[in-house]
């Protein structure tokens, strides 16, 4: 799919979310800037989520009333990190996860993960690829 801007990101993720069922891990990918948190804002949307959604760069995750935890792994080194910080447990506390930068974390999460990947097309168009 090609999004143009930010809404078609979000319209996108919205109806993303109604595919999902509660424990899914998603593997949100794409570079810096991408639009991952964008993405996330859509998808919560699509969960019933009216809280503001921002990107959790220091608190490593957001939890949204239990129905979502908002991951941002760019300043982990690995697993055990996100283990030793209690992160793997959402993992199976029955939300939705979403995990920006899963590769930091790779050897820790769950099997049967599903993959969202955002790339740049351009200022501001992206293509999103569900798996």
């Amino acid at each position: 799919m090609v999004s143009k801007n930010e809404r078609e990101t979000m319209e996108y993720a919205e109806k993303y979310a109604k595919t999902l069922s509660p424990g899914d891990v998603v593997l949100l990918e794409g570079e810096m800037g991408a639009g991952k948190t964008v993405f996330v804002k859509g998808l919560a949307k699509g969960l019933g989520i009216s809280d503001e959604i921002t990107s959790p760069t220091y608190a490593y995750m957001n939890d949204y009333g239990g129905v979502l935890y908002h991951y941002d792994c760019y300043r982990l080194k690995s697993g055990a990190q996100a283990e030793a910080l209690g992160l793997c447990d959402y993992f199976y506390a029955g939300g939705v996860c979403v995990v920006e930068w899963p590769e930091n974390i790779a050897d820790v999460l769950p099997e049967n993960c599903k993959r969202v990947r955002i790339e740049k097309r351009g200022e501001s168009e992206r293509e999103i690829t569900a798996q």
